[in-house]
């Protein structure tokens, strides 16, 4: 997988907001709440957590190059430490999986704008 690049999609998900916190740490938001965090070294990422469906915590950290997320694991979040543990199709869609999740846990009218805005596409110019 290609980290700079998930990173790049992560910033373009419905109402993603993108800011640093803990002073070198990337982290994409929805409604104020994280959904992915990129560990950023170098002006670059170097890894990237994320949340998961509870039944695929433990078949995902099992993998080489995924482990619990540090202080997020109890939340079911891993890292994945390593960029080839993933393919790039299959890390948009738990990075997009995770924004689900956690989109899911906001206020309604929150997330009817969510539902909103990305009904809305733009129109192409002929």
């Amino acid at each position: 997988m290609k980290l700079e690049s998930l990173r790049k999609h992560a910033a373009t998900l419905p109402g993603a907001v993108i800011d640093v916190k803990w002073g070198a740490d990337e982290c994409a938001s929805v409604g104020g709440k994280m959904y992915a965090v990129f560990g950023i070294e170098g002006g670059r990422a170097a890894n990237v957590a994320f949340k998961v469906d509870a039944e695929r915590f433990l078949e995902l950290t099992d993998r080489p190059g995924i482990v619990p997320a540090p202080y997020l694991a109890r939340a079911r979040w891993v890292q994945v430490a390593d960029a080839r543990a993933l393919s790039d199709a299959e890390a948009r869609a738990l990075v997009e999986r995770s924004h689900a999740l956690v989109a899911a846990k906001l206020p309604r009218r929150f997330r009817d704008g969510l539902a909103a805005s990305a009904a809305v596409a733009p129109r192409s110019r002929r």
